[in-house]
């Protein structure tokens, strides 16, 4: 199921919400996955120079399995990976390999205040794939880090469970879900 939105319709639908329900993430951010829009529940890694979390998290499942429609079909929602990695543009915490086993394992997309590499390749997932930037340095494997825990992205509180919408102007997160 898609699901048709757009950041600046959501702003100004929601920007007298509960105080502090709406975020939006400074425009710092560049697109490199083959698909532009993207939303979901939010599920966080806060790591810094080391992948470890990342990739388990890519690993597992990308959705919530949702209510029924009555006939015995279930719906299930794509989630949103967001990672913490401390801004560093020293090594990237997603490259190809994991950007084809998130899209495979159905997240909608992943967002990292931090880099990726293998670009050519992450453009041709069909993932919604966000980050400061790109270098060609893989990280070291410390198993270092923390999953599922608040974050802060570019001075910006994200909470697992939040919703994140992405699309071409920008990046909003939102306690509920917008619609």
């Amino acid at each position: 199921m898609t699901i048709r939105f757009a950041t600046c319709d959501l702003c100004d639908a929601h920007k007298r919400d509960f105080p502090g329900s709406l975020r939006v993430l400074p425009p710092l951010f560049h697109d490199f996955g083959a698909i532009r829009t993207f939303c979901g529940p939010v599920e966080t890694v806060k790591c810094f120079e080391d992948n470890s979390l990342v990739k388990a998290a890519v690993e597992s499942q990308g959705w919530i399995d949702g209510p029924g429609d009555g006939a015995g079909v279930s719906h299930r929602t794509a989630k949103v990976l967001v990672v913490d990695g401390g801004a560093s543009l020293r090594y990237a915490l997603l490259g190809g390999n994991l950007g084809k086993v998130a899209a495979r394992n159905g997240w909608a997309g992943v967002v990292i205040n931090g880099c990726v590499r293998d670009v050519a390749e992450l453009a041709q997932h069909p993932l919604g794939i966000r980050a400061l930037g790109r270098v060609p340095l893989p990280t070291e494997k410390r198993n270092e880090g923390q999953h599922n825990v608040p974050v802060q992205i570019q001075g910006v509180v994200v909470v697992p469970g939040d919703w994140l919408y992405a699309d071409e102007d920008g990046i909003v997160v939102s306690s509920e879900p917008l619609f």
